[in-house]
């Protein structure tokens, strides 16, 4: 089955496609009394895949038409309104909670879920006592938990911490146990609220809500300001997280930051123009910090993100990290649709057309410091960017793919590519930042030797196009992962999921840097939101003079 799952990955990285679909739920199980889905499709909200999904343990059993009574008296349909996603309401399997017959029910309720994202769990009186006692040693894959009114348990030591907001009676006694297991320390009293959290993980909350007088939906609005908006979850470790994992199969989730634009400071405009004259409107996404929008002329840098095969157009600025660091670094993010997906396909010229568009709009943008990042095919799209169009930017990167041998891409083949870097070797410079997971199709496997792997092609044509001596084959005995020599060999440690390494090297030209590939060790097809942080510092050290379009290095200070 192993192989046979590789297979189908490989065969659809070949054609340059992200396998971007969550895999069918199983039909709804039978502790799920109520559910109602509200998707945002429309192109003033968010991407889908990360809307929250409710789960609501009620302090007794319910029937459907009392579950949809609480669910209103929560204020759950209004977060639906704005978000999309789903609520669910769940029964104890007898008159009331049974620790073990309710337990194995809420594995057989997460297991329904095939792949996981922004599962978030309310629990309220005897329900919220169950959650404390029976959920919390397990609540690896929830994004967060809010119990209220609930009896407070003990946590064994082991168990995966989780961000938690305590409400109602008993709050700070339920609260002791989660911030115990989270590692939290008080840091801050928000309104009435006290605020714990771990001092090497922010999205690691304890939030404690004293007011036993509280309504449902006031606590509700208050805790998903407070830690329900804050984060999502998802594990894409030791597989890619889309094609979906059983309970507690791959271990702790990864906890992510969930960009909620007017807490950054960010200002988001859809835009549709017919930028090329043609009569059809390109669709991409401007995210601008404010503090962008007042800065002088030629001051701000670009990154422009490019989406994997079908997905979302906001698929990189919500879930790659780019938009959280425009917010601490101030540069400009655009996200476009240069797919196509039901809109009017950009392609490599009609990028380089929004481009233009974008610094008479905005003349604040340098054009000498924009940069291009993709995810999968949009990683192949950043990567032949570099190539096709390399004095637009200063530098590109891409996440999970590269040059695919015997792909088609925006009609330019591997081989065009190829041939475009040879013509200009050594005579342009264009630096390459590419990570991806050792867990992805898209690494070293078999059946497919290294030099004709995507992101081997992609690095031996990056180097030619420097005029960098690059092997014609990998040497995994002598230079182990990677397979070349490179230099700056190093990992970062990160607190996310299974404490996660990244590996890295670069390639040099003289003294520059010019190419730095990185590994995510056992990591499956997806972002990586520290890899973002990677690749911007990988970015600053490049700048391409508008005029000459020289390319210029800044060595790190």
């Amino acid at each position: 089955m192993k192989s046979l799952k590789f297979l189908c990955i490989l065969l659809a990285l070949s054609a340059g496609l992200s396998l971007s679909a969550q895999p069918p739920r199983r039909a709804i199980p039978e502790e799920i009394v109520f559910s109602v889905s509200s998707p945002r499709n429309d192109l003033s909200g968010r991407v889908g895949f990360t809307a929250p999904t409710f789960l609501v343990y009620p302090d007794a059993k319910l029937s459907r038409e009392q579950a949809d009574k609480l669910v209103s008296e929560l204020g759950l349909p209004a977060l639906q309104e704005e978000y999309g996603g789903t609520v669910m309401v769940v029964a104890p399997k007898g008159t009331a909670w049974n620790d073990a017959a309710d337990f194995e029910a809420y594995k057989n309720v997460i297991e329904n879920f095939g792949a996981i994202s922004n599962l978030k769990l309310i629990a309220i009186g005897n329900g919220a006592t169950f959650v404390n006692k029976c959920v919390a040693p397990h609540a690896g894959m929830l994004a967060g938990i809010v119990t209220i009114g609930g009896k407070p348990s003990k946590i064994a030591a082991g168990a995966v911490p989780v961000p938690v907001y305590a409400a109602g009676k008993n709050a700070a006694k339920v609260a002791a146990a989660y911030k115990t297991l989270d590692g939290a320390t008080l840091t801050s009293a928000e309104g009435r609220n006290a605020v714990y959290t771990n001092p090497e993980e922010e999205l690691l909350r304890v939030v404690v809500n004293p007011d036993a007088n509280a309504s449902l939906s006031a606590i509700v609005a208050d805790s998903w300001d407070a830690l329900l908006s804050r984060n999502y979850r998802y594990n894409n470790f030791g597989h890619t997280w889309y094609t979906g994992a059983k309970f507690e199969q791959y271990g702790a989730y990864e906890l992510v930051s969930y960009p909620m634009f007017d807490r950054l400071g960010i200002e988001r405009n859809v835009v549709q123009e017919d930028v090329m004259g043609s009569g059809e409107k390109f669709l991409w996404y401007e995210y601008m910090p404010k503090a962008v929008l007042g800065a002088p002329k030629a001051s701000v840098p670009l990154v422009v993100l490019l989406h994997g095969h079908g997905n979302d157009p906001r698929t990189q600025s919500e879930t790659s990290g780019f938009v959280e660091l425009a917010a601490k670094e101030n540069f400009a993010v655009v996200e476009m649709e240069w797919e196509g997906n039901g809109q009017p396909q950009m392609g490599y010229n009609g990028i380089e057309e929004t481009i233009y568009f974008l610094l008479k709009k905005y003349p604040q943008i340098d054009p000498s410091r924009i940069y291009a990042e993709g995810l999968s095919a949009g990683s192949a799209t950043a990567t032949g960017l570099g190539i096709k169009k390399s004095y637009i930017f200063a530098a590109v990167g891409g996440h999970s793919a590269g040059i695919i041998p015997g792909m088609k891409h925006l009609g330019h083949s591997a081989e065009s590519l190829i041939n475009d870097a040879t013509q200009k070797s050594g005579k342009i410079l264009m630096p390459y930042f590419s990570v991806t997971g050792t867990n992805d199709g898209v690494w070293f496997h078999e059946p497919s030797p290294a030099e004709q792997n995507s992101v081997w092609v992609a690095w031996k044509t990056y180097a030619c196009l420097n005029g960098i001596p690059f092997p014609e084959k990998a040497d995994f005995s002598t230079y182990p992962l990677f397979g070349v020599n490179l230099r700056d060999r190093g990992q970062v440690k990160t607190n996310k999921g299974e404490g996660i390494v990244v590996e890295y090297g670069r390639l040099y030209k003289d003294n520059m840097p010019l190419i730095q590939a990185n590994a995510i060790i056992d990591y499956g097809h997806w972002n990586f939101k520290p890899a973002a942080d990677m690749m911007w510092e990988f970015f600053k050290l490049w700048s391409r003079d508008p005029k000459t379009k020289e390319l210029k290095y800044h060595p790190a200070n």
